[in-house]
């Protein structure tokens, strides 16, 4: 089967060599032409275009073009361009994570021009090319069937699935990465423990991690990567706490308000990621100062700890004065 596919990040490559290495004719094309020459160099069965019209000409009509680019503005310049394109009976797929409320705004300008449009979220990441891909669609089961050859070739058994209309593939994925959001949480609470342990100096964390794998209730492919990260580095020492979110953590929580539903656990997991990159927050200090001015209660200033008065604090037996 042909495909062109528009996006050569860590993602998209890898997704376009393993399309090429299933059998299929890959057109590549990326906004770097460094990219599209790598890609394509002595490589049969894959094409490089430097342009999406080009693309669009490599292509033998019905033509389906997958998008593995950032979310918002250039899946949207992108959609634009191709609707100029493009011809009735081909097809547009938006592979990376874009939010479901845009994928029905996308069906609906390519629609006027009689091209059709799906979502597929796909987790993976960079292992994907080595696993496959999990493949969740969104779109009609008509376009689903017509591009069901790639996704088994993208897919491990059992990796792919229509889950419903336009829309439907994107808010499945949002929903899966929010989960992801606490379990990377839960996992890092635990450990903590575990590092804070008065066991702390005999406990192996790769190797409970790697244990918990083999017939644990918690056991995931990101206990897998836990086991992974800390024999290459038991103490974390070469990383900060600086965590960062790419998006689909917020839309979930943002989803959840709307609807009126309680996802306590994601939103702490994603407050938290906020909390991580702040240095001595404000609202801590507020804090502070607060439990000072009504309790004479200690705060730690510019290095020392100080009452109200400057003086030492009385000691205190109880857990506190209010």
């Amino acid at each position: 089967m042909q495909i062109g596919m528009v996006g050569l990040g860590k993602m998209g490559l890898n997704m376009a060599i393993r399309l090429r290495r299933g059998g299929h004719t890959v057109v590549v094309h990326d906004r770097s032409p460094e990219k599209v020459r790598e890609a394509a160099r002595g490589q049969k069965g894959t094409k490089g275009a430097y342009s999406l019209e080009d693309m669009a000409f490599l292509l033998r009509p019905p033509r389906v073009i997958w998008l593995m680019i950032p979310a918002g503005k250039p899946v949207d310049d992108t959609v634009d361009s191709l609707q100029e394109i493009l011809e009735e009976g081909d097809l547009v797929i938006d592979g990376g994570n874009s939010f479901h409320g845009d994928d029905l705004r996308h069906e609906e300008q390519l629609g006027k021009r009689g091209i059709s449009y799906m979502d597929v979220g796909v987790s993976g990441g960079i292992w994907g090319l080595k696993e496959g891909y999990c493949l969740m669609a969104g779109g009609e089961r008509g376009d689903f069937k017509r591009i069901e050859p790639l996704l088994k070739t993208l897919a491990p058994k059992d990796g792919y699935l229509h889950c419903g209309p336009v829309g439907a593939g994107h808010f499945v994925k949002m929903v899966h990465n929010g989960i992801e959001y606490g379990m990377m949480a839960a996992y890092g609470e635990g450990f903590q423990m575990l590092q804070a342990s008065p066991y702390a100096k005999h406990l192996d964390l790769g190797g409970i991690a790697h244990l918990w794998n083999h017939g644990s209730v918690v056991r995931s492919w990101l206990l897998e990567l836990c086991a992974a990260v800390f024999r290459r580095d038991a103490t974390l020492s070469s990383v900060t706490g600086h965590v960062e979110d790419s998006g689909e953590g917020r839309w979930t929580v943002q989803q959840a308000v709307e609807m009126g539903l309680p996802v306590p656990l994601i939103a702490l997991s994603l407050f938290g990621r906020f909390r991580s990159r702040q240095a001595a927050p404000f609202s801590d200090k507020l804090q502070a100062a607060l439990r000072r001015e009504f309790g004479g209660h200690e705060v730690v200033k510019s290095g020392r700890r100080t009452t109200t008065t400057g003086k030492k604090s009385p000691k205190r037996t109880g857990p506190g004065t209010r």
